[in-house]
């Protein structure tokens, strides 16, 4: 295990020693700042029947910013190791195949994790101004956090998947980006097609992010999308091994 920290720490050096990592970084707040602005501006002094925490976390500057991040956190992953020959002597430590394809999704996930810290001050920031609540409750925080990071695991992990089957970053984020965009849609479709059974826009449901954010942002606690996203997750990391060890044997 001390072999695969030591993997995980490289990755996560790796991140904060790339400038992409920091436009990524000033990218994605300005967009949330931004986002959370209009949404202060829309709802003040207006009645709604929804808090800023809710209207934060689904609205379409949010989704955008959202959508966009992963390509450019994991495109670099593999491909720049393929391009550059650095995977060669990475191949040939006394490390499993595994562990460099954890080392890498766990540090991919680190830095996603830490793009979201400084919204939390947001949420701080409007309470210490207004003395009002910017949820309906300490749930909805946690509702909305974890729905963040079970659609992040699984978004980075099909980001990992396509840094593995190329040598170009920007190849590999297209790739990424058009699947994660993909899914994402693939929710919305219930949405703008009116004539579908209820069967069916319940199970296009079950896998709309959107849907999902409401709920969990309310505070409705689900373990569907729970089952859902860890187990893709494990589904996209078990093929990103397969090709990784594919191209391994091919070098």
């Amino acid at each position: 295990m001390r072999k695969f920290y030591t993997l995980l720490s490289r990755e996560v050096r790796s991140y904060f020693y790339s400038p992409i990592a920091y436009v990524v970084l000033v990218f994605f707040l300005f967009l949330a700042g931004v986002d959370f602005y209009f949404q202060l501006s829309f709802m003040n002094g207006k009645p709604v029947g929804y808090s800023v925490q809710e209207a934060f976390f689904n609205s379409v500057f949010f989704w955008f910013a959202f959508v966009l991040i992963f390509p450019l956190i994991t495109m670099r992953l593999f491909a720049e190791e393929f391009k550059l020959g650095t995977i060669e002597p990475l191949m040939t430590a006394p490390v499993r195949d595994w562990q460099v394809v954890l080392a890498k999704f766990f540090g991919a996930l680190v830095f996603y994790l830490i793009l979201w810290l400084p919204t939390l001050l947001y949420f701080w920031i409007f309470q210490l101004v207004t003395h009002q609540p910017a949820a309906n409750s300490m749930g909805a925080y946690f509702g909305a956090y974890l729905m963040l990071l079970l659609l992040g695991m699984f978004y980075l992990s099909i980001g990992c998947l396509a840094s593995t089957l190329t040598k170009n970053q920007i190849v590999a984020a297209i790739i990424s980006f058009c699947v994660i965009t993909l899914h994402f849609f693939s929710g919305l479709i219930s949405f703008i097609v009116q004539e579908v059974t209820s069967s069916t826009r319940q199970l296009l449901g079950y896998f709309s992010a959107i849907e999902q954010m409401g709920t969990l942002s309310r505070g409705e606690i689900d373990t569907r999308p729970i089952v859902l996203y860890v187990s893709m997750t494990i589904v996209m990391l078990t093929l990103t091994y397969q090709a990784f060890q594919a191209r391994k044997w091919r070098l």
